[in-house]
């Protein structure tokens, strides 16, 4: 799989600008280096209604600079009052910021990073123009910037002009709920979680039924069809609640009775007229950065997966395969940045996803990808807190719901993380997904400013939308909503917001339930569990009396339509 991204420069700049935020290219997209001189991020990561902080990203296109100044112009009455990491004045309307000794060079493709406070009445627009060394960023120059199409047929995003699958079953579900029907028409994910399921078990429909009913749905339009692809061996070794049907050990019946069946339908070229996103192997890489030897958080079972390859092995095979068909997009998980954001897991498990990228006949060329979030509730965005922020002489870092975390929200770890795959050899026009299903935190609760300024905890606890007692909550969580609807090309080098968990299927048993789907019982969804190492011993945050995972929990999905952020009409 080969994959390409045209940076539409004017339009993402005129679009972002109306979100507090202007850039004009997806860092590192192909062909922007010869078209576009420089690139510009002008990042509004704060406001509070009368002042403001702003994270500005320069990135040098042209030749490499041993110094540098960067110039705008404000349309309002924005005044600068300090900045770091630049040298920024202010006369009249018009800024510059130029580097400091430490970071004046520039080579070619490099990019430096500073960021300012700022005060303003009325309104608070992002900057049209900039200009660095007197070069206009953020347009064509006049060099080649269209890439060439992909070989495959595939096109950059395949959610753009595309309808996304409904799934009939769990639509059925939603609309039998008192209100259900406001939302019913949402597409869902297709969780292929264990092999009867490719066929169909238990009266429900088989990747087949999904298809042809997708087909149905098409009509003369493109239609997205969201697969999971999840039952690996030894399927995430920290959860038992989502523990799988195949043993460690049993990569060989992973191979031939789950990829390759799956992959021998989507390769049918009835379905050829279908853009098939998969969702490879969620909770299973991460697990082999965080919760193995010597980690504090280390579980047994994943020293295992580490130690056979099983999960690496798995991954890359399933790359590998569906990758083969031509109208297969594949987006590996990436956990979320309550889980990968610290220092001490982002870069290793960045390497990690290559690792089981370039594993079993697989390359970088068969990601089209990554989502985050998925079955998570990490909040989109946090508006009334930063990571940059410091409060009674303490970071933000510094609290206890940030816990030193380099990221405090879905969007801005997602963006990071892309970044830093790209810089370690995955393609520079992979897109990312963030699934929103239930991370709305909307309701009666929803802060509607910052905390109060007594410390950098009731600064970060006042203000912020995630209500959970801790980000390593992870089962049934009470008082989570609904979030944003899914939605196409949303934010700079994301390709769509998704519903990849389907609102109103359980996480887990909050207490033990025989079954025959390999599923345990898992502490975290006890509403009454007092936590582990991996939540910092908070409580669970669990609701009770839940089923089995991926069973319908109607009290759940009443929660996320009551606490839905935007709310239901």
């Amino acid at each position: 799989m080969s994959r390409t991204r045209t940076a539409l420069l004017a339009a993402m700049a005129l679009v972002a600008g109306a979100t507090g935020t202007a850039i004009a290219a997806v860092p590192g997209a192909v062909g922007a280096a010869a078209a576009v001189p420089c690139t510009v991020d002008y990042k509004v990561q704060n406001d509070w209604g009368s002042g403001f902080t702003a994270s500005v990203t320069i990135t040098n296109n042209s030749a490499a600079k041993s110094s540098w100044s960067l110039k705008w112009s404000y349309a309002g009455n924005q005044k600068v009052t300090n900045g770091w990491n630049a040298k920024v004045s202010q006369s009249g309307a018009n800024v510059t910021a130029a580097n400091e000794s430490y970071n004046g060079t520039l080579a070619t493709g490099g990019s430096a990073t500073f960021g300012f406070q700022g005060t303003y009445s009325g309104s608070n627009a992002v900057p049209a123009t900039f200009t660095l060394d007197g070069v206009t960023c953020n347009v064509d120059s006049g060099g080649p910037t269209d890439p060439p199409p992909d070989p495959t047929g595939r096109v950059n995003n395949p959610y753009d002009g595309a309808k996304v699958y409904v799934n009939p079953e769990w639509s059925a579900n939603a609309a039998a709920e008192p209100g259900g029907s406001r939302i019913a028409n949402q597409p869902t994910g297709v969780w292929l979680d264990r092999i009867a399921a490719i066929e169909g078990a238990n009266g429900k429909m088989g990747l087949r039924d999904h298809l042809d009913e997708a087909l149905t749905q098409k009509g003369s339009g493109e239609l997205v069809v969201q697969l999971v692809i999840y039952n690996l061996p030894g399927r995430d070794c920290a959860a038992l609640a989502s523990n799988g049907e195949l043993g460690p050990t049993e990569i060989d019946k992973y191979k031939t009775q789950y990829i390759d069946p799956i992959k021998a339908i989507l390769a049918d070229e009835k379905y050829a007229g279908l853009r098939i996103v998969t969702t490879v192997e969620i909770d299973s890489l991460p697990n082999l950065v965080t919760n193995v030897s010597p980690r504090p958080t280390v579980t047994p079972n994943c020293d295992v997966m580490k130690a056979n390859g099983n999960y690496v092995k798995g991954v890359g095979y399933a790359l590998n395969k569906l990758g083969d068909v031509p109208n297969v997009y594949n987006y590996v998980d990436a956990g979320h940045h309550g889980w990968l954001g610290w220092d001490d897991n982002f870069g290793a498990s960045a390497d990690m996803f290559k690792q089981a990228a370039t594993a079993e006949g697989a390359t970088v060329a068969d990601v089209h990808g990554f989502i985050a979030n998925t079955a998570n509730y990490s909040a989109l965005k946090e508006d009334h807190f930063s990571i940059s922020d410091s409060v009674a002489g303490k970071s933000v870092r510094e609290s206890k719901w940030v816990s030193w975390n380099r990221y405090v929200d879905e969007l801005s770890y997602a963006q990071a993380l892309r970044e830093k795959l790209v810089s370690i050899g995955f393609d520079s026009g992979i897109g990312m997904l963030i699934d929103t299903s239930r991370n709305g935190w909307g309701g009666a609760n929803r802060p509607t400013g910052p905390g109060a300024t007594t410390s950098v905890d009731t600064y970060v606890d006042g203000g912020r939308y995630d209500r959970r007692f801790n980000t390593g909550n992870w089962c049934n969580q009470a008082g989570a909503g609904l979030g944003e609807r899914p939605q196409a090309s949303p934010e700079p080098g994301i390709d769509a917001y998704v519903w990849m968990k389907p609102p109103g299927e359980s996480d887990g048993a909050s207490e033990a339930i025989e079954n025959d789907e390999g599923k345990g019982f898992d502490r975290m969804c006890d509403p009454t569990y007092t936590g582990n190492p991996r939540n910092d011993n908070n409580m669970s945050g669990a609701l009770g009396d839940a089923p089995i995972s991926g069973h319908w929990f109607s009290a759940q999905f009443q929660e996320l339509m009551k606490n839905a952020y935007p709310p239901l009409s």
